[in-house]
């Protein structure tokens, strides 16, 4: 069984505290030589700046190949390519694209009246210029917005046919129902790589919330699991060997590259890595 290659998921930093814990965040797990990491956008591009200054430091500061997240939120078409413009001048040359979850207090998203309508046309758009590699997300469960997974799976074709390279998938609990999502997605001729999303659970309450908010299905088994874990102060034990075994299955299962939310807490995602045989690598810059 080969080793997989990896990628992180880190989150803008709103105070001084939190740009600490990034930078921990970046630094316990950038020796781990991620193919590339991503920086997130808040909820209805509440942190585009944030997320800006967060994607240009790292990429300046660390060496790592960064993905800046972007979304079709509350600003016009040309605000929004404005930014696509300025990453590739701080050299930044990948983008996550993604529609982006409404502003707090709206139900529903609603594009901005000169702004991108959907992914589908941030994607096109960003193609055009021919200067990102494109990502783009994945609901290997049906996304709460749609009718049923076969239009997510449609829709994800529309993604990648217009200038998406890679999808990287919500996450999940099993690692049959990324198999059946894979599969699914071949068989509608999809044939760019679909990157499964794992989450290693750091707070187990803030997990069920994720889980219900993106429609991912928590086995019986697990929420059993953490309530034991809960009472007898294993959590963290409990965590790692659940991502782990899920990690091991997905790679025995023919998956070669694996995609953490870090959560800006790298110590369970690290340890993961470790236990699948991803073991730091000494970086250039670090060398005399």
């Amino acid at each position: 069984m080969s080793t997989p290659t990896v990628s992180f998921e880190f989150f803008p930093p709103k105070s001084l505290e939190g740009s600490f814990r990034l930078w921990d965040c970046v630094n316990t797990l950038a020796p781990l030589d991620p193919t590339f990491v991503s920086v997130t956008y808040g909820a209805g591009g509440t942190t585009r700046q944030l997320t800006h200054e967060a994607v240009s430091t790292i990429h300046r500061t660390s060496g790592l190949n960064v993905a800046a997240h972007l979304t079709c939120v509350d600003a016009t078409r040309a605000e929004t390519l404005d930014i696509a413009q300025n990453y590739a001048a701080a050299g930044v040359r990948e983008i996550v694209a993604l529609r982006g979850d409404a502003p707090k207090g709206q139900a529903t998203f609603t594009p901005h009246a000169d702004g991108f309508a959907s992914s589908v046309e941030l994607i096109e758009a960003l193609a055009e210029t021919g200067q990102f590699t494109i990502r783009v997300g994945a609901y290997p469960e049906k996304h709460p917005e749609a009718v049923d997974q076969a239009a997510d799976i449609a829709f994800l074709k529309r993604k990648i046919d217009a200038g998406a390279t890679s999808a990287i998938t919500q996450f999940f609990f099993e690692a049959d129902t990324f198999f059946r999502f894979r599969d699914a997605c071949a068989k509608a001729g999809i044939t760019a790589p679909i990157i499964p999303g794992i989450l290693p659970i750091e707070n187990w309450s803030g997990a069920q919330r994720f889980a219900d908010q993106c429609g991912t299905h928590i086995p019986q088994v697990i929420r059993d699991a953490f309530t034991n874990a809960t009472r007898d102060g294993t959590t963290d034990l409990l965590a790692t060997a659940l991502a782990t075994e899920l990690c091991d299955d997905l790679v025995r299962g023919g998956v070669d590259h694996l995609h953490f939310y870090t959560l800006n807490r790298p110590e369970l995602t690290r340890d993961v890595c470790h236990a699948l045989g991803i073991t730091p690598k000494a970086r250039l810059q670090n060398v005399a």
